[in-house]
């Protein structure tokens, strides 16, 4: 398990809605700082928030938030993209590539960046990934494919660091009630909620969050007949 009391927890994506809430609730929670990481960092009014640029598709932006940032103890990667229309034949070469860059590969490298500097305190550390619900239902293209790949990763990642003590949380969700769902009016998560049981689940020791009942009916659905999981194939034929 991994205390947030003391901890030194960055945050990317930390401008969105649910970012906000990581920012707010870690130092709730004891936080001795949080780095509050965007494209654009916006100004805050806690001296134990300190604002980074960072830009998780650009490895230079990585790393030198890397050298800023060597006292981190919780990462936390929650900034990600979303195409403006599903299906992922449709998705342009920039749209694939962006959503790619941004909900996997920059994931992934900041973890792969971070990993030596956590493993090295000997515990009490962590990474936080939010994945989707749509890890699991393949009906948004190219986001339900990076929130797939980042799940297994975080997978690997979860193996490969425990030796080390560094505790690997993922998170799958389905609609948070934030400006990336403004478009829907089906039910949508209170990122306050989310964001809650995310860290009741650090600080207990998990591993994964099931955050909503969208994502449990969703992985109970894996071992289904791809037939009940997308019925539409069962009238095909």
């Amino acid at each position: 398990m991994t205390s947030l009391d003391g901890a030194v927890v960055l945050v990317t994506g930390a401008n969105g809605g649910i970012g906000g809430h990581f920012v707010r609730e870690a130092l709730a929670r004891g936080a001795a700082k949080v780095y509050a990481t965007a494209r654009n960092p916006r100004e805050w009014d806690d001296e134990r928030i300190v604002p980074l640029k960072l830009d998780v598709t650009d490895p230079a932006s990585i790393q030198a938030v890397v050298d800023q940032a060597s006292d981190v103890t919780v990462l936390i990667n929650n900034a990600g993209a979303s195409p403006a229309t599903p299906g992922i034949l449709t998705h342009t070469d920039a749209e694939i590539r962006a959503n790619v860059e941004t909900n996997f590969l920059g994931p992934l490298f900041l973890a792969r960046a971070f990993a030596p500097i956590l493993s090295a305190k000997g515990g009490n550390t962590a990474i936080i990934d939010i994945h989707s619900a749509l890890s699991w239902y393949a009906v948004a293209g190219i986001y339900s494919a990076t929130k797939a790949a980042l799940w297994s990763a975080t997978n690997s990642l979860r193996l490969e660091l425990q030796p080390a003590g560094v505790q690997v949380v993922g998170v799958h969700v389905g609609y948070v009630d934030t400006a990336m769902a403004a478009h829907t009016t089906d039910p949508k998560l209170d990122p306050a909620v989310l964001v809650t049981k995310v860290f009741d689940t650090l600080e207990s020791g998990g591993y994964e969050v099931l955050a909503d009942d969208n994502s449990v009916q969703l992985k109970a659905g894996l071992s289904a007949p791809l037939e009940a999981v997308y019925p539409q194939l069962a009238t095909s034929n």
